[in-house]
C-alpha cells in the first residue's frame, strides 16, 4: 500500500513539528471531578489513544468558574488544577503525540443548576433557542468581560506550566466566544456589540491576551488554535460569509483554524444555491497562509485523503478514535481490515471509555456512534447540524 500523505510529518510556522497530519478531535468525556480536576478514568482514556495521532486535543476545559457548561467538565480555572493537567499532558505525549488543551467559557450554554444557583452569563440577556428550556442569561458588564479575557490568559499560562504544546480557543458550538460574534446572542449597543466589527472585539481581545502570554511565558513553540462553527441556522445568526470574514480577521493572529461540523462533505445549510463544500471555501481563505483542520465523519483512510484533497492541511478524527484507539497504527501497518467501524457496548470497558462517557454516548450520541445494536441507518450530517455541534443533551 502506498503511504498516505496524512502519515507524513507536518510542521507549523512557529517550528512545532508533529509526526503526522492526524488530529484527535476534542471530545466530551463528562468524567472530571465535580470541581474540574482530572480523574484516573480520563487519564486512561487519553493514554489508550495517545501515540497514534500527531496532535491530540483534550475535551474542553473552562477558564472561569461561571464558564462551566456541563457536569464532569475539565477546568483550568485555578492553580489547583496544575498537577492533574501536568499528568494529562504527560500521558498524551506518549510516543511523540503533541498535546493541545482546548479552553472555553460556556456563556449562556450553561444553567443555574450546573452553576449551583448562579445565573449564566453572556453578551446579552437572550436565551438560546436550543435546547428549548434554555435559561435567560445575565448580560456581562464591562468589568466582567475584562475579567473573562484575563481568565483566558491565566488559563493559557497554566497550560504552558503543565507542559502542553498549545491551546485551542473553542469559538464554536455556540459557546461564549461565538456568542459575542453572533447577532443572535449579542445585541449590545456598547463597544462590545452592534456592528460586525464591534462583535469581533471580544474574541480578538481573547486572542491577543493569549498570544501575549505565550510570548512572555513559553520557552518553546506553543500553538494557539481557534475552532469555529461555519454557520448558525437561527435568524439572526452567523452565516458562512460572516465566518469567512472572521477567519480573514484572525488568520495572522493564530497558528491554525479548526472547523466544527458533522460532515466534511457539508455545503451551506443556509444558502442552498452554494454547492461548494464549506471545507473548500475555508481553504480558499487559509491556503498558503495558515493550516486548516478539516473534520466531519472521517472514518476511513479514504475519508482522510478526501479531506486533504478538498483543501485541509490536517485531518481531525473524533468518534472513530472512540471506536478504534489504534486507528493510525493500523493504517500505518496496512491492517485496515481490523479497524473497528462499529462500537459494541460489550467492548467499551476494553476501549478505556469511562463509565459516565459510556452512558453519555448511549444516550446523547447513540444515533452517530455506529453501535452494533443500533438497527437504524446512520444519519448523514452533510445537510444538517449534528449532535456534537452543540445540539447534544448533556447528562
Amino acid at each position: 500500500m502506498t503511504k498516505s500523505i496524512f502519515l507524513e510529518p507536518f510542521q507549523f510556522s512557529n517550528g512545532l513539528e508533529i509526526k503526522n497530519h492526524i488530529v484527535m478531535s476534542p471530545m466530551t468525556t463528562m468524567t472530571s471531578f465535580y470541581n474540574g480536576m482530572i480523574t484516573t478514568d480520563e487519564l486512561n482514556y487519553y493514554a489508550a489513544r495517545a501515540g497514534g495521532p500527531g496532535l491530540m486535543l483534550t475535551g474542553v476545559a473552562n477558564v472561569s468558574d461561571n464558564g462551566k457548561g456541563f457536569e464532569g467538565e475539565l477546568s483550568v480555572a485555578h492553580d489547583e488544577m496544575l498537577p492533574g493537567l501536568t499528568k494529562l499532558a504527560k500521558v498524551i505525549h506518549k510516543d511523540g503525540t503533541k498535546a493541545i488543551l482546548q479552553i472555553f467559557h460556556a456563556g449562556r450554554k450553561s444553567n443555574s443548576s450546573i452553576l449551583r444557583g448562579e445565573q449564566a452569563v453572556s453578551a446579552s440577556a437572550i436565551a438560546a433557542s436550543h435546547p428549548a428550556n434554555s435559561e435567560t442569561p445575565r448580560a456581562l458588564d464591562n468589568s466582567e468581560i475584562h475579567q473573562i479575557i484575563s481568565d483566558f490568559g491565566d488559563a493559557t499560562k497554566r497550560a504552558i506550566k503543565a507542559g502542553f504544546d498549545g491551546i485551542e480557543l473553542h469559538g464554536a458550538n455556540t459557546y461564549l466566544l461565538q456568542q459575542f460574534y453572533s447577532e443572535n446572542s449579542n445585541q449590545r449597543t456598547d463597544e462590545w456589540g452592534g456592528s460586525r466589527e464591534k462583535r469581533l472585539k471580544f474574541p480578538l481581545a481573547v486572542i491577543k491576551i493569549v498570544n501575549d502570554v505565550v510570548k512572555n511565558y513559553s520557552s518553546k513553540p506553543f500553538l494557539v488554535g481557534y475552532r469555529i462553527s461555519p454557520e448558525e441556522i437561527e435568524t439572526p445568526g452567523i452565516r458562512l460569509e460572516d465566518s469567512l470574514f472572521f477567519v480573514d480577521q484572525i488568520k495572522d493572529k493564530v497558528d491554525y483554524i479548526h472547523l466544527s461540523m458533522g460532515s466534511y462533505k457539508r455545503t451551506s445549510l443556509n444558502d442552498l444555491n452554494n454547492k461548494k463544500t464549506i471545507l473548500s471555501q475555508f481553504a480558499q481563505h487559509t491556503k498558503n497562509f495558515l493550516p486548516l483542520i478539516g473534520i466531519g465523519s472521517v472514518e476511513t483512510p479514504a475519508d482522510a485523503n478526501s479531506v486533504l484533497a478538498d483543501g485541509a492541511d490536517l485531518v481531525a478524527i473524533g468518534r472513530e478514535f472512540i471506536r478504534e484507539p489504534q486507528w493510525v497504527q493500523k493504517v500505518a501497518n496496512n491492517d485496515i481490515d481490523s479497524i473497528r467501524v462499529k462500537l459494541s457496548p460489550a467492548d467499551m470497558d476494553e476501549l478505556a471509555i469511562p463509565p459516565v462517557m459510556q452512558t453519555y454516548l448511549r444516550s446523547s450520541f447513540y444515533s452517530v456512534m455506529h453501535f452494533t445494536d443500533d438497527p437504524e441507518l446512520q444519519k448523514d450530517y452533510q445537510n444538517s447540524l449534528a449532535p456534537m455541534e452543540g445540539r447534544e443533551k448533556k447528562l
